[in-house]
């Protein structure tokens, strides 16, 4: 007799990010697809912000600075370079971002640029105060299409360890 949908018992799995203890440290985690860095992203994120920096705002200005043209908003870059390790790393497994720190932008990131992120686990610990849960601390790097690095931070994060039965 042959299986029917009704009769197969299917696996089911859920998109999430990895648990404290499946995070291996001095791994490089690369996370694709890589994100295009728009004008209107900049003008945006930008005035979101408050951020009145005509750097980003005021094409006019920027053609006389040593750049020639409206840079992205680094703070834009940060949050981007961040968010593309969530969908691999922490997407339902972190608790709390406990800060930053090493956050350096060697290059500047132009308009139509795309940039990739990768994060390396540098340290993992358990959590003394918190049963179940872990502290890892991710260092970060996005890089433009021409593999030049844009940004860099250290990051610690409390995380989730896997459930019972999970592991």
């Amino acid at each position: 007799m042959s299986e029917t949908p009704e009769t197969v018992t299917e696996r089911r799995v859920t998109q999430r990010g990895l648990w404290f203890d499946e995070l291996e440290e001095h791994v490089v985690y690369e996370h694709r697809p890589g994100r295009t860095m728009t004008e209107t992203d900049n003008v945006l994120f930008t005035t979101l912000t408050m951020n009145a920096q005509p750097l980003h705002l005021d094409r006019a200005y920027s053609e006389t600075t040593e750049f020639g043209e409206p840079l992205m908003n680094s703070m834009h870059t940060l949050a981007t370079m961040v968010g593309l390790s969530v969908g691999q790393l922490t997407l339902g497994t972190i608790v709390a971002n406990l800060g930053f720190s090493d956050i350096t932008f060697p290059a500047p990131v132009r308009h139509g640029d795309t940039i990739y992120c990768e994060t390396r686990v540098l340290e993992k610990r358990p959590s003394k105060s918190r049963p179940g849960q872990g502290i890892a601390t991710f260092e970060h790097l996005a890089r433009n299409q021409h593999g030049d690095v844009v940004a860099r931070a250290v990051r610690k994060v409390l995380m989730q360890s896997a459930p019972e039965g999970e592991q």
